[in-house]
């Protein structure tokens, strides 16, 4: 394996399991005002990797109790 075909192997999987695995911390870690939620975006992330983990960061955030 070389360099460049290093690089892509981390753009393809490397990437996206980061983002996959801090969405799956950030739900897990937050409260929500609906308790359900939790175990809904958690299915969501794990059915629709990316895209689930993606929809969270743009949605999911904004469903969560805001600590002071």
């Amino acid at each position: 394996m070389g360099p460049a075909s290093a690089t892509v192997f981390f753009v393809l999987y490397g990437i996206p399991a980061i983002i996959i695995i801090s969405a799956l911390i950030s739900v897990l870690k937050s409260e929500f005002k609906v308790e359900q939620n939790k175990l809904i975006w958690v299915i969501v992330v794990i059915v629709l990797p990316v895209l689930g983990a993606l929809l969270y960061f743009a949605i999911g955030r904004s469903q969560r109790i805001q600590l002071e």
